[in-house]
């Protein structure tokens, strides 16, 4: 049970990091964009969502779009809260990096006729990233351990396994807690070690 759980919660976590990275991204774009209804927009995301608790936008997800006709399985639903909410610190965090980039390399690339939006495709954003990679790690370690609001919500990830273990088994409450602890600890140590070895070849291609 607990082996599912993991594996659960690392399909939840894989699925949102890379939904919230893609859209955190987009809306990044959109804050540092020369249009300002894409900047306001933006804005207005980021700042909605990030002072909206989780466990609202769980509920709004799970809730609300049920009664306009959007139905998934809870699986997908917890997928598309925890990518919502993540994204607006994924998009504070490239952002950070963004602003990092000497604005001379944003001239030189404009003076060569390049767009804006290539201009941040092909020289700001990569460099961005390179500067962001811990405050991004932090984001997705954050969204790991936040996947456990879906518990609550019908997906029996490692949290609900927990649950169900303490329940069924009262008299090993402190076994089970450790366990669930252990493999938390498995994830987010694991992506540790991930993201300082990008680090160090991002590091050394420069």
């Amino acid at each position: 049970m607990f082996a599912e759980g993991l594996r659960r919660t690392v399909g939840l976590s894989l699925f949102a990091a890379l939904a919230a990275l893609v859209l955190g991204t987009a809306l990044a774009t959109m804050r540092v964009s020369p249009v300002p209804p894409l900047r306001w927009l933006g804005t207005a995301y980021v700042e909605t969502v990030r002072n909206t608790p989780l466990t609202v936008v769980f509920f709004f997800v799970v809730f609300v779009l049920p009664q306009v006709d959007v139905v998934f399985s809870y699986f997908t639903f917890a997928v598309v809260a925890l990518s919502i909410y993540h994204a607006a610190l994924v998009c504070e965090a490239v952002r950070s990096g963004v602003n990092g980039v000497d604005a001379g390399q944003a001239e030189a690339a404009r003076a060569l006729g390049l767009t804006f939006s290539q201009c941040l495709r092909l020289i700001v954003l990569p460099q961005a990233v390179r500067n962001v990679i811990q405050p991004l790690g932090s984001v997705i370690s954050a969204l790991i351990r936040n996947s456990s609001i879906a518990a609550a919500f019908g997906v029996q990830e490692l949290t609900g396994v927990v649950q169900r273990l303490t329940t069924a088994n009262p008299d090993s409450v402190i076994a089970v807690l450790l366990g669930g602890v252990v493999g938390y600890l498995i994830l987010t140590l694991a992506l540790a070690g991930l993201l300082t070895l990008t680090e160090r070849r991002l590091a050394g291609a420069r």
